[in-house]
């Protein structure tokens, strides 16, 4: 039996009514499964200090209940993005929790998307720094969790001390399965499954629970979809069979 791994959810779907059912069902109904789910109003926190009217209807859902943690989205342009404009973000989120005109609209942590895989002096210190910006800010709740995104296994320089997780894989599941990424997993990779996350679109209805099985040996987070595009703002057919072999 394969180990137990969490849910990493990018949930980029805006939060009409009942935009988000598909989540809370599958919530309610593994109570033992994790769900770490990444928000992202507007490629981030969005242009205002807090969120719109519909997120923070159902933010408070989500962070309700006992199996889920909440975290924001940044995006970092393989830093190049001034880091004053990242702070302002980490910022915003963390001002969520201090504001006493909404409840309930906390984040855990950040998701630091757009993270470079190639070491260099100058990419490591940008990347720590945001790291420690993370963990020291007020109002990002729980243990303030700090998820990079390069969506391919980064140079052994880039994870000490490194982020507590990373996305070693974001590919399609014929990319997953090539030759070349499997060996640069195999010579690259530094951090054990419970600093891992993949992420693996495209993926034919009857591989699912298969590929669900094998990850969960690989990676303590996992993000799986049947979804070829927008794989991000709607749920999949195989949505419930994912969660499913997520709880087996």
């Amino acid at each position: 039996m394969s180990p137990k791994s969490a849910i990493l959810l990018p949930l980029y779907i805006y939060p009409l009514p009942g935009a988000w059912e598909p989540l809370y069902q599958a919530i309610s109904a593994h109570p033992d499964v994790n769900f770490i789910v990444i928000v992202n109003p507007h490629n981030g926190p969005g242009s205002s200090l807090l969120p719109d009217a519909s997120y923070t209807r159902e933010l408070p859902k989500l962070n309700a209940r006992p199996n889920v943690s909440t975290i924001g989205y940044i995006r970092i342009d393989y830093c190049k993005r001034d880091l004053s404009e990242v702070d302002r973000d980490i910022s915003t989120y963390a001002g969520w929790s201090k504001d006493s005109s909404i409840s309930g609209c906390s984040v855990d942590g950040i998701f630091v998307d757009e993270a470079p895989n190639i070491y260099s002096e100058d990419v490591a210190m940008y990347l720590n720094y945001v790291t420690q910006r993370v963990k020291a800010t007020n109002g990002i709740m729980g243990t303030r969790l700090c998820i990079h995104n390069p969506g391919t296994c980064p140079d052994p320089e880039l994870t000490v001390p490194g982020p507590d997780i990373t996305a070693v894989v974001e590919e399609s599941f014929e990319h997953y399965q090539a030759l070349a990424l499997q060996e640069r997993l195999s010579m690259l990779l530094r951090y054990d499954r419970s600093r891992c996350a993949f992420i693996v679109h495209s993926v034919p209805e009857d591989a699912v629970k298969p590929l669900v099985q094998e990850l969960r040996k690989r990676g303590m987070y996992l993000f799986v979809t049947n979804l070829h595009t927008n794989y991000y703002v709607q749920f999949g057919s195989c949505w419930g069979d994912f969660v499913k072999a997520m709880d087996s």
